[in-house]
């Protein structure tokens, strides 16, 4: 097995050239309403360019996340829609197509209130988006905020 580094993989690399680019797009935004209502249409343009196994999974995440935690904004990162509070981001829906995985994902960052004791989960696969699935991933954003 050889230890040679071999450099990030094209999938990582556009996720690196998606990141700087929403970053020079919200520079270029004036208002700060603005800024969050065009961040939330890139969202949903974003989700609109999935395979459909992957959007209609993150049409699902997306609407139960507005719903439930409405003071979350949507927008970009690394080109995955995730969901911020006072500009850091609090979870994000990864598509399986994102990095050829088996499986689409939903993550939560350090901001998230997950704690349980020593260790607790922080990033959750997700096959299918069914009710009890929808109705998990509203508690666990109404926990995650605290």
């Amino acid at each position: 097995m050889s230890n040679t580094y071999e450099g990030f993989t094209a999938e990582e690399r556009a996720a690196m050239k998606d990141h700087a680019e929403e970053g020079k797009k919200a520079a270029r935004r004036s208002s700060r309403a603005d800024k969050a209502a065009q961040e939330a249409q890139d969202v949903l343009a974003k989700i609109a360019e999935m395979p459909e196994s992957d959007r209609v999974m993150a049409e699902r995440v997306h609407a139960v996340i507005t719903s439930a935690a409405p003071e979350l904004a949507p927008r970009l990162w690394y080109g995955m829609p995730a969901y911020a509070r006072n500009g850091k981001i609090v979870c994000h829906f990864q598509a399986a197509a994102k990095f050829k995985t088996r499986y689409a994902t939903l993550g939560f960052s350090d901001q998230a209130n997950l704690d349980d004791a020593t260790m607790w989960p922080v990033v959750f696969a997700l096959a299918e988006v069914t009710p009890d699935v929808e109705a998990r991933i509203a508690a666990l954003v109404k926990q995650a905020l605290g």
